[in-house]
């Protein structure tokens, strides 16, 4: 098996970064406007591809500190951000708002156009079993991300089988696997060949025999996806 690095620490965004983002009207304004245009936040006012993906765990889109004050409301203590560390706005007035609020915020940056890292698997475990509930989970469009980590909760904190929490990753929830993000799918269903096959659990195929340079250099998305995905939808 080739090596894999493993993952870069985040990079930080002090409180001071955040408060002088903010520190008035204007700065706020600007904030804002980048939020609702360059990050489509005007898309996801009425439509938050908000899904259940389990009794106490909520997956949507990148939610507005406006919805995060109506999440705090119903009772979410835990925000979980799949994008990762950013100075751009829809993290500066994530970590804004959930500090308001009351509301942990934590970051766990996955892919959506990439195999998951051989640690991911376990790391996710660790974060379900830690976090506090009710938790609401979010990337950009809610579809891929947040289907790969919805697959992962509801193997891991609720013991559904793969074979059936990989229904997480479906054009329900705005998922086009024909594309890039189509090796998420390809991803579980290596390791209900490889590894289920053989009686390995996710995190032992993951760590032990999962290939993960091979398994992504191998893997062929579909132009027309591509296009869908890039060109048409414009995920992240």
């Amino acid at each position: 098996m080739h090596e894999v690095k493993s993952l870069k620490p985040e990079p930080e965004v002090s409180d001071a970064e955040v408060a002088a983002r903010l520190s008035s009207p204007w700065k706020r304004f600007k904030t804002h406007a980048a939020l609702h245009f360059a990050d489509h936040q005007f898309l996801r006012v009425l439509f938050q591809n908000k899904h259940l993906a389990g009794p106490q765990m909520w997956r949507t889109n990148q939610p507005s500190p406006a919805q995060l004050r109506r999440w705090a409301g119903k009772g979410v203590k835990t925000v979980i951000n799949l994008r990762g560390v950013s100075q751009a706005s829809f993290h500066i007035l994530e970590r804004d708002a959930c500090e308001r609020y009351g509301i942990r915020l934590v970051t766990f940056r996955v892919n959506s156009r990439d195999a998951p890292y051989p640690e991911i698997p376990r790391m996710a475990k660790t974060l379900f079993d830690e976090i506090e509930y009710p938790a609401l989970m979010h990337c950009k469009s809610g579809a891929d991300r947040a289907g790969l980590m919805a697959v992962f909760y509801r193997h891991f904190a609720l013991g559904e089988p793969i074979a059936q929490a990989k229904e997480q990753l479906s054009a329900k929830y705005l998922h086009v696997r024909a594309g890039k993000p189509g090796i998420l799918d390809a991803y579980f269903e290596h390791y209900l060949e490889d590894g289920e096959a053989d009686g390995l659990s996710l995190i032992e195929w993951a760590e032990t025999r999962f290939d993960w340079e091979r398994f992504r250099s191998g893997f062929k998305p579909d132009p027309l996806g591509d296009f869908i995905v890039d060109a048409v939808l414009r995920r992240e």
